[in-house]
C-alpha cells in the first residue's frame, strides 16, 4: 500500500468512526497559525475531519436532552427523568421558552458550519492527493448542507453564512434567510457534492458520505418543504418572519420535485429493503439494525462495537439504570394486526383480552410489554419481562421493579434496535450496531407520500413503494386495498411511518410538517396496565400524560442567547 492509499484508509476509519468532538480542532481555535499546522499535516487534517463528522446523528439521540430525546418530546413516547427541568418536560407541558430549552439545535450545527468552511478554505494545501481532496472537499460540502438541514427543520429560515469564516472581532451576519433561500442552498450543495462521490462505498469506505446520502437529504428535505407547515400554510403570515418560517404561498408542484429527489436514489438500483421473513415474519426488519452493513443504510452514525440501545430501553433489571422513553399505548395502537388491517377494523380479529396475538411483527420488535423475551445476563438467555401487577394473591398485591408505575410509566419499553442476545450489563455481548440516519425505507415513504400528494388519485408506483413496506414487515397479506382515493392512501402512509420509522426521530417532525400536532400532541395519552389474577391477565387503559401543545410550538425558539447578541436575529413566532 503506498502513502497516498494508506492516507485515504486512515481517513476513512477515523471519519466514520465518530472520534471525539474535544480533538486537536477544539484545541486549535482555528487561528491562522494554527490552520498553517493543521493543513500541512496529514494527521490533523484527518482530525479535523472526523470533528465536523462527530456530531452526525446527535438531533436523534435517545437521551438527548438528558433521557428520552425527541421521542419523548412528541407523541410518540414517555420520558425519563421526569424531576428535572429539560426540553422533552417543556414540549409536553407547552412551557417551551427561549431561555431554557437546550441550545444543541442551533450551536451544534453552526459549529460545524464553521468547521466546515475552515476545512474547504485551506483543503487545497492538504497533504493528500488531488483525488482524496476531491471526495474531502465533497464530504465537506453534504456534511455543511446536513447541518444546516438540521437548522432550518428546527428553527425554520437561518443566517446563511456562505464559505466565510469568522472570527470573535469580525461582525457576523445573523438576519435569517428566507426558507426558500435555505432550501435552494441545501439542495444545491447536496447536488454539487454528489457529483464527486460514488453511490455507496465498500471496505474500509463504508460509512463515508456517498451520493445516496446526498440524494437522501435532499429527499427528506424537499419532502418537507412541500408539507403544509412550509408550504404556504406558515405559522405566522405577518411582518419580517412571512418568509422565513415557510414559503408563503403554497405550491402544489413541490410535492413532483420531493417525488423527483426519493425516485433519484430509487432509481438507482444500488439500495433496497433488507428483506428476510425466513425465521419468522418481518425478521429482517429486526436483523438490518444489527447488521454494521446492509442494503438498506444510506447514512448512519457509526460507531464501535457496542450496547449503547440496550443500556437505554431495556427494563431496569435487565442492567439500565439511565433509561430513555417509554411507549404510549396510542403508539402501540398504532401497530395493526399481522393480517394488514387496523385494530379498530371489526374484521382485524384483535382481541382486547390478548392484544399482542397476531399483531404486526414490527411491533414486537419495537416495543418491549409484559412477558415479551429481553436477554438477561443470569443464565445468559431470553427471559420475560414481569410489567404485570400482581394479584393473585387479593390479601398480598405485588408488583416486581419492572412493573407498572415503578419502572415503566406507560407499561411498555421501547426495543426498537436492541439485539435479541445483548445484555446492557454483561461485558462479553456487544453488537455492531449502527444508528440509521437515513434508509431506503424512508426513502420508499417519502417517494409514496409525495407522489400520491401530486396526482388525484394513487397510481401503482404509489401501491407498489407502501407494499414493499408492508411486505417486508411480514403482513399477510401485505396488499392494499384497490381503488383507495389520496385522502385514504395518505393515512396509510403517514400510519406507516409511524411504524416503520418508530423511535428514529422522525415522528416530532412528521406530526408538525403536517400540522397535525396541535390535535396529537394536545389531548390525553395513555399506557396500559397488566393486573395477574387467577382468572388470567387483564389489561387496563391508564391515563399517563395530558400534553399540551402551542402553535407556536411548530417551531423551536431560537436560544435567547443567541437573539440578545444581534437585533438583526428576529426570534420565531410566539416566543
Amino acid at each position: 500500500m503506498n502513502k497516498s492509499q494508506m492516507t485515504f484508509c486512515v481517513l476513512a476509519f477515523l471519519a466514520c468512526t465518530a472520534c471525539s468532538k474535544q480533538g486537536f480542532l477544539d484545541q486549535t481555535q482555528s487561528s491562522d497559525l494554527n490552520e498553517e499546522v493543521v493543513f500541512s499535516d496529514s494527521t490533523y487534517t484527518i482530525n479535523f475531519l472526523s470533528g465536523i463528522y462527530g456530531d452526525i446523528g446527535f438531533a436523534t439521540w435517545p437521551k438527548r436532552f438528558g433521557g428520552g430525546g425527541l421521542d419523548a418530546s412528541t407523541d410518540e413516547a414517555e420520558g425519563a427523568g421526569l424531576g428535572s427541568i429539560n426540553t422533552f418536560i417543556q414540549f409536553a407541558t407547552g412551557t417551551v421558552n427561549s431561555n431554557i430549552i437546550t441550545n444543541d439545535a442551533w450551536a451544534k450545527p453552526y459549529t460545524n458550519i464553521r468547521r466546515a468552511n475552515i476545512m474547504l478554505k485551506n483543503l487545497h494545501r492538504a497533504r493528500f492527493g488531488t483525488n482524496i481532496k476531491v471526495r474531502v472537499k465533497a464530504e465537506t460540502r453534504f456534511l455543511r448542507a446536513y447541518y444546516y438541514f438540521i437548522l432550518l427543520e428546527h428553527y425554520g429560515g437561518v443566517p446563511l453564512m456562505g464559505d466565510s469564516v469568522y472570527v470573535a472581532s469580525d461582525v457576523i451576519p445573523a438576519k435569517r434567510n428566507t426558507f426558500e433561500e435555505c432550501v435552494r442552498y441545501i439542495v444545491a450543495e447536496c447536488d454539487a457534492a454528489a457529483q464527486d462521490l460514488p453511490w455507496e462505498h465498500a471496505g474500509e469506505d463504508y460509512g463515508r458520505i456517498n451520493k445516496a446520502a446526498c440524494y437522501g437529504l435532499k429527499s427528506r428535505l424537499l419532502l418537507y418543504a412541500a408539507s403544509p407547515l412550509f408550504n404556504g400554510s406558515p405559522v405566522t403570515t405577518e411582518g419580517a418572519l412571512k418568509d422565513v418560517v415557510a414559503y408563503p404561498n403554497a405550491d402544489e408542484t413541490r410535492w413532483q420535485r420531493a417525488e423527483a429527489a426519493a425516485a433519484e436514489v430509487i432509481e438507482s438500483g444500488h439500495y433496497s429493503l433488507y428483506v428476510n421473513n425466513e425465521p419468522e415474519p418481518g425478521f429482517g426488519f429486526y436483523q438490518l439494525f444489527q447488521l454494521r452493513k446492509n442494503s438498506e443504510y444510506i447514512l448512519a452514525r457509526m460507531q464501535d462495537s457496542n450496547r449503547d440501545l440496550e443500556g437505554i430501553w431495556n427494563p431496569p433489571t435487565f442492567g439500565v439504570s439511565n433509561p430513555g422513553a417509554y411507549p404510549y399505548l396510542e403508539t402501540v395502537n398504532a401497530f395493526g394486526m399481522r393480517n394488514g388491517l387496523p385494530i379498530s377494523d371489526p374484521n382485524a380479529g384483535y382481541d382486547p383480552k390478548n392484544p399482542y396475538k397476531n399483531r404486526d411483527p414490527r411491533l414486537a420488535n419495537t416495543v418491549t410489554r409484559d412477558q415479551s423475551l429481553v436477554f438477561h445476563r443470569d443464565g445468559l438467555a431470553r427471559r420475560p419481562v414481569n410489567i404485570y401487577i400482581d394479584k393473585t394473591n387479593p390479601n398480598n398485591v405485588t408488583s416486581g421493579q419492572d412493573a407498572i408505575y415503578r419502572g415503566t410509566p406507560t407499561g411498555y419499553y421501547t426495543y426498537k434496535m436492541v439485539n435479541r442476545d445483548v445484555a446492557a450489563d454483561w461485558f462479553n455481548t456487544y453488537t455492531p450496531r449502527c444508528l440509521p440516519i437515513i434508509r431506503y425505507a424512508e426513502i420508499l415513504l417519502n417517494y409514496a407520500e409525495a407522489r400520491n400528494e401530486s396526482l388525484g388519485i394513487p397510481d401503482q408506483k404509489v401501491y407498489a413503494a407502501v407494499e414493499a413496506i408492508r411486505e417486508r414487515a411480514g403482513l399477510d397479506p401485505f396488499v392494499l386495498p384497490i381503488g383507495l382515493n389520496k385522502d385514504a392512501m395518505r393515512e396509510i402512509i403517514r400510519n406507516e411511518r409511524q411504524k416503520e420509522l418508530a423511535f428514529e426521530g422522525h415522528r416530532f417532525f412528521d406530526v408538525r410538517r403536517w400540522k397535525l400536532a396541535e390535535s396529537l400532541e394536545n389531548k390525553q395519552l395513555h399506557g396500559t396496565e397488566p393486573v395477574r389474577t387467577t382468572a388470567g391477565t387483564t389489561y387496563n387503559t391508564i391515563n399517563v400524560r395530558k400534553r399540551v401543545f402551542d402553535k407556536r410550538m411548530y417551531l423551536w425558539p431560537i436560544p435567547q442567547s443567541e437573539v440578545a447578541k444581534s437585533l438583526d436575529l428576529i426570534q420565531n413566532p410566539g416566543y
